[in-house]
């Protein structure tokens, strides 16, 4: 009996003896409010731009080649050579041409003749009026052979594939020549169909390639392409850079970057915002009376400079947590760090 008072005496003084230095460390920060980092949101102009990826393409291409068959007798430049509009790429065997000629000089002469004797009244109208037909019909036939003969560039540009060389027979498989011209490129950039009235033919826009990740290049809108492609809901706009220097060269990958104007929404930093695993929910946490931070859902916007737009949910004004919400729970209250 008197072990049994004892052992119970014991069992008292234990249940009250002073909780240890663990047990009162984690007493007092259950207690404690979490310290957060605050801002004060408002509305600011948010840049609605799109990055699109795409090809450099020339301004112009045009195929060298003559009408028909024929044996190459001059070879005049070369792939990589700069040519400029009127400039003589290559010749083909001349004895079409040169009979051709002799034809509208006879032809000529013959009109010149007949056209003295028409004004002096020697022959009929009918007969000159024959006869300068017959004259107009030679040197139309002239021009074209002689179009076919000495193969000319229709452009400023570069030759950017040759075929034959001096001495082949032109086969009619494939031209003579490809002059592109470069200066200025254009880009077909694949646009959203939801973003078709945002683009306007004028439009300023930037863009960057990867050859030359180094240097900015600005070029504008100068067409819209009126369909959609059914398949992929988008359609063309056309970008034309002016490229004087010539550092961009057609098959380049481009990054194009196109403004569709300015929104006025509420912006907040990135990590001020809250994803919950699971679901596509988005939230902030914001400070109310008492410094007790709520929970509340936004819709996000564009993503630029480590910020977001925020599309709703927010209206300005309102005091957000920026920092130390990864420990947060709604409705808890919260230590505004000064």
């Amino acid at each position: 009996m008197k072990k049994t008072i004892i052992a119970a005496a014991l069992i008292l003084l234990a249940g009250c003896a002073p909780k240890t230095e663990q047990q009162q460390t984690t007493f007092v920060s259950d207690q404690s409010a979490p310290i957060v980092e605050v801002m004060t949101v408002s509305k600011q102009s948010v840049p609605q731009d799109q990055v699109y990826s795409a090809t450099i393409q020339a301004y112009v291409v045009n195929n060298i080649a003559p009408q028909t068959a024929a044996r190459i007798h001059e070879i005049n430049v070369e792939v990589g050579d700069f040519v400029t509009v009127g400039q003589v790429l290559a010749e083909m065997d001349r004895l079409q041409l040169d009979q051709a000629g002799l034809k509208l000089k006879n032809a000529e002469d013959e009109f010149q003749r007949l056209e003295q004797l028409y004004l002096e009244g020697g022959v009929s109208q009918s007969d000159f009026e024959s006869m300068q037909l017959s004259y107009n019909v030679s040197k139309s036939s002239y021009d074209n052979i002689y179009e076919n003969t000495i193969l000319k560039s229709p452009v400023n540009g570069v030759i950017t594939a040759r075929n034959y060389d001096k001495g082949d027979m032109y086969s009619m498989a494939q031209p003579i020549f490809t002059v592109q011209q470069i200066t200025p490129v254009k880009i077909l950039v694949p646009v959203s169909e939801s973003d078709y009235t945002k683009v306007k033919r004028g439009d300023r826009v930037n863009l960057t390639v990867d050859a030359l990740p180094e240097r900015n290049f600005v070029g504008s809108v100068v067409r819209l392409h009126p369909t959609m492609d059914a398949a992929t809901h988008t359609f063309y706009v056309e970008v034309q850079v002016s490229n004087e220097n010539r550092a961009l060269r057609p098959g380049m990958y481009a990054r194009v970057k196109i403004n569709f104007g300015d929104t006025f929404n509420v912006v907040v930093p990135d990590d001020a915002v809250v994803k919950l695993q699971g679901s596509g929910l988005r939230s902030v946490f914001v400070l109310g009376e008492d410094n007790v931070a709520t929970l509340k859902n936004v819709t996000l916007g564009r993503h630029y400079d480590s910020k977001y737009e925020i599309l709703s949910g927010l209206e300005g004004g309102e005091t957000i947590v920026v920092k130390g919400q990864a420990v947060l729970k709604s409705g808890v209250k919260v230590e505004v760090k000064q």
